[in-house]
């Protein structure tokens, strides 16, 4: 089957400002594909234009086969968009957003009102669909944004970091329905600079960092190509003067310094930390993890998502 997004040279500048710079993007069907970076990088303005609503500067785009810049009426009607602000109207009821956002899809009445039925149930609020949104948690806001963004039965949904400003619980039941639309077989196309989130939801990622792509693979795959089975994270008090990475590069291990720890990448973790100690290294707080898509991000940018 042809891809659900092509993109060749794909770039987007704002005056002297390159947002996107150059990037080559394909998405299958029924895949969920993530843009992976920290703020500013680039993917709000790679999804905007993805999604029709902002102009292509240079290169190739296409969309359900659709050109958006000649056809952007015609492929929003196909589309499915979660923004990052939830833009919901705070003194409607939770079916009432739903009812008036599928109007602008010229939807009937009566199938309006069925997919509002099936939609709530799905994400899990039909008790709540007499309730007005405003008193509502940041959670269910997401999960209403959400029901909103499938009402038209889209082929193609757009999340633009999804996740944002939610507690940790309530992060996990939004994956849990975001892994349940992946099951039914619609794409997924979503930005997060949350490592955690994309490889918990993505298929394949980009990596972009100052508009451009530094890497690109499944999540496992990146990890395993750029980073070490386990990370020790060591942490020493303001005032310790010791050159940390001096002192423990004849380990031979790969060494980040960052401003409140230090990160040693090595297979064997534990074996670090009983080195570390050998050398006179006496850190606050150790913790030993496995890799993830940060450190990866690190190895290929020298910064952190966060930035």
């Amino acid at each position: 089957m042809p891809p659900v997004v092509e993109a060749r040279g794909l770039t987007k500048r704002f005056g002297a400002f390159t947002a996107v710079d150059g990037i080559d993007v394909e998405v299958a069907p029924g895949e969920a594909f993530g843009f992976l970076g920290p703020n500013g990088a680039g993917k709000t303005s790679a999804m905007r234009m993805i999604g029709a609503v902002s102009p292509v500067t240079e290169g190739h785009l296409q969309v359900l086969g659709l050109d958006p810049g000649s056809q952007g009426a015609e492929l929003r009607a196909r589309l499915g968009v979660v923004p990052q602000e939830d833009a919901l109207d705070q003194e409607l009821t939770v079916a009432e957003n739903l009812a008036i956002y599928g109007r602008y899809f010229d939807l009937p009445r009566a199938v309006i009102r069925e997919r509002i039925d099936e939609l709530l149930e799905f994400v899990q609020l039909a008790e709540r669909r007499a309730a007005q949104v405003d008193p509502l948690s940041g959670g269910m806001k997401r999960r209403v944004v959400i029901a909103r963004a499938l009402i038209n039965d889209p082929e193609l949904v757009l999340l633009d970091e999804p996740t944002t400003g939610l507690d940790p619980q309530a992060r996990h039941v939004l994956w849990d329905r975001l892994f349940r639309l992946k099951q039914r077989g619609i794409t997924l196309l979503l930005t997060t600079h949350y490592m955690d989130e994309a490889e918990q939801l993505c298929d394949r990622l980009v990596v972009m960092d100052r508009g451009r792509i530094v890497a690109e693979g499944a999540p496992s795959q990146l990890i395993r190509e750029h980073a070490t089975r386990e990370v020790v994270e060591l942490r020493f008090p303001p005032d310790h003067e010791a050159d940390v990475a001096t002192i423990l590069a004849p380990t031979g291990h790969r060494i980040e310094v960052l401003p409140d720890r230090t990160l040693v990448y090595a297979d064997d973790g534990d074996a670090l930390v009983r080195e570390a100690h050998d050398r006179g290294l006496e850190p606050t707080a150790v913790l030993t993890r496995r890799s993830g898509l940060e450190d990866v991000f690190l190895r290929l940018t020298g910064r952190q998502l966060v930035e």
